[in-house]
């Protein structure tokens, strides 16, 4: 039989196929940081049904993007790379330099602003579009601070997200 035709696949990409999670997620972040000539350093983690990428270095402004676009797509395209056989009980969360938490922060003082406004005005809010992790930020914040009621509107990527008083 001849060997016409037939491909060898190289052991490191049999390896590859087999990488878990957590190494196919480091992997995949510093193929990203390279690509983009980032000097940084990946680490990752794993815990309470999340798998964490983080990047620190210099310069991580490009790899997270204008209003976060950049970081929310790869986080997107990490998690169907590294569980490539569908949905995961395990999310994956990719972070810069702390860009998460600071993005957090910002959400809820735009949030306590919008239901300080809806419940001096009576009047609905509505806050600027966001994705859908962003909103459930801001849904989780004001469920707890009390005084007022929070649902979407719109279709994506123009999803918003509306604060209201409490009906009486």
């Amino acid at each position: 039989m001849s060997d016409e035709g037939h491909v060898d696949v190289p052991e490191e990409d049999a390896d590859a196929e087999e990488l878990e999670p957590a190494e196919a997620l480091e992997e995949l972040l510093e193929e990203v940081a390279d690509g983009l000539g980032l000097d940084v350093e990946v680490e990752v983690e794993e815990g309470d049904g999340v798998l964490r990428g983080c990047l620190r270095g210099e310069d991580v402004g490009l790899f997270i993007g204008r209003h976060g676009q950049t970081i929310d797509a790869v986080q997107h395209l990490a998690q169907r790379i590294v569980f490539p056989d569908g949905p995961s009980p395990v999310r994956v969360v990719i972070d810069a330099d702390g860009y998460r938490e600071r993005r957090a922060e910002s959400l809820r003082a735009d949030a306590g602003e919008a239901a300080e406004e809806a419940l001096r005005s009576g009047e609905p809010v509505q806050l600027e579009p966001m994705p859908a992790s962003e909103r459930r930020i801001v849904h989780e914040f004001l469920r707890e601070r009390g005084g007022v009621e929070t649902h979407s509107e719109g279709d994506e990527p123009e999803r918003r997200l509306v604060v209201s008083p409490l009906g009486d």
